[in-house]
């Protein structure tokens, strides 16, 4: 029987994405574990995997293509043995739970219609069984308790649960544009309106030379849309939600809401780091294993690993039933994508030297920006740092990333008179102001943090001790 490739969940938040490209052709084998697509997420671009093997027979969801709902149908595989006439019974055939071979890595299902249901929990969790055999189960409420396996040694397999549930599969949705990845890259860098443009690849696809024969819309991150001059006589242009603006937004209005925030802002002199910086930077190599070259921001990550070692109580979270207090410092770092704000998380930031953090920190940003990041480089950080400083801002205040219970803004580091000794004097100074939710983490303790955090970036020698 043919097996169904449909399009899978691979973060919580995802109903739909963008099948970025196939990396496999049709009539090419296809081995379990191989990669087989790209597929843009709401946060990132990542690979998916073949549970089963065969030959690519059918690809029913071209490249491309946008707007693809999770579990429709994107692709037939042929088992052994089976030709071409199987694709036609396994395209229109009501698709099953035991149809998919893709394995979304480590994230939840999608979420059901409210009309529908809530599946059964799954029971049986000692039962021998497939990954691929689990997490169809899950996604069908199957007792593995009650399944036979017909695999080596009574494990359960995907076979075994053919029959044992259904899950009907949104159709393709229309309006999706047909694009190369290349072209989708330029078109981005122009402004252009992909939807606007009449495809001269094959099957009408649009490919480079569509979009550089295309007039620019000024360059702005995705395809505007022209809009005619309303009643108040002002024209403008509508840039589309992509799927990750609308989880910030979501996201971002609910911390503001929902979270009592309150704000400790202090002044850090840093004439101290910036001439450790420079010392340390002078003497870096600068090619080849041990290479780095260190910034202020890699530094402020090392100093606030270091004071949350020294006020535990500020790397915390708020529950409904208890504050959880973490064990590991592991420090966010927000950067701009062009989608929207994402924050790579540097694990173990006390632990670490500076050299090793900035250069954990260039990757992480490189491939955050690229739309490369995996879902646990960007989940379950204990702490942000926000920094606009390069931009010129003096100060501000950010909005807590939940379910963290601290975001610390730094603004731009300035010289500014000082009083010294009862003198006045000239002073490099850094004003940053942390965010904190009132309900896990009080005044007192956030109050700490930054007077720790101040004493190690004006003393930046300890956090050696």
């Amino acid at each position: 029987m043919a097996i169904r490739i449909l399009m899978p969940a691979l973060s919580p938040t995802m109903t739909e994405g963008t099948l970025a490209k196939w990396l496999k052709n049709e009539g090419d084998a296809v081995a379990s574990g191989d990669v087989i697509a790209e597929i843009e997420t709401d946060k990132a671009t990542m690979e998916v995997e073949a549970a089963d093997e065969g030959t690519m027979g059918k690809i029913v969801v071209p490249g491309g293509s946008e707007g693809v709902p999770v579990n429709s149908l994107i692709a037939v595989l042929l088992e052994e043995g089976e030709d071409a006439s199987a694709l036609d019974a396994a395209i229109q055939s009501a698709p099953t739970l035991s149809s998919s071979p893709v394995a979304a890595p480590a994230a939840a299902p999608s979420p059901a219609p409210a009309s529908a249901p809530s599946p059964a929990p799954v029971t049986g969790s000692g039962a021998k069984a497939s990954p691929l055999a689990r997490r169809l189960a899950q996604e069908g409420g199957i007792d593995l308790s009650r399944v036979t396996g017909s695999g080596p040694h009574g494990r359960i397999v995907k076979r075994d649960l053919e029959g044992a549930a259904t899950a009907a599969s949104p159709p393709l949705t229309g309006g999706r544009v047909f694009a190369s990845p290349l072209a989708r890259k330029l078109a981005r860098e122009k402004g252009v309106d992909l939807s606007r443009l009449q495809g001269s690849g094959p099957q009408g696809r649009i490919v480079k030379l569509d979009v550089l024969a295309a007039p620019t819309g000024g360059g702005i991150p995705a395809a505007p849309v022209a809009v005619s001059v309303p009643a108040d006589g002002r024209s403008f242009r509508e840039v589309p939600n992509s799927t990750m603006r609308k989880v910030i937004a979501s996201r971002l209005q609910e911390s503001k809401q929902n979270i009592p925030h309150f704000y400790l802002t202090v002044d850090c002199e840093i004439d101290n780091l910036l001439d450790m910086r420079k010392r340390l930077n002078d003497e870096a190599p600068t090619e080849g294993e041990g290479a780095y070259k260190l910034s202020v921001n890699d530094i402020i990550v090392k100093a606030v690993g270091v004071a949350l070692s020294q006020v535990p109580a500020a790397n915390a979270s708020w529950t409904e039933t208890a504050i959880r207090l973490y064990d590991n410092v592991d420090v966010a770092v927000a950067v701009a994508a062009p989608g929207g704000l994402i924050t790579p998380v540097v694990r173990d930031a006390d632990k670490k030297g500076l050299a090793a953090i900035s250069n954990e920190v260039k990757e992480l940003a490189g491939r955050a920006r690229e739309g490369k990041l995996a879902p646990e480089e960007y989940q379950g950080g204990g702490f942000t740092i926000s920094n606009l400083g390069m931009y010129g801002i003096k100060e501000f205040s950010a909005i807590i990333n939940p379910p963290q219970s601290c975001i610390l803004a730094v603004g731009a580091g300035e010289q500014r008179p000082v009083v010294k000794h009862g003198a006045l004097a000239i002073a490099s100074v850094m004003t940053c102001t942390l965010s904190v939710d009132h309900r896990s983490v009080d005044g007192a303790v956030g109050a700490e943090f930054m007077a720790a955090f101040k004493r190690i970036i004006e003393e930046p020698l300890t956090m050696l001790l």
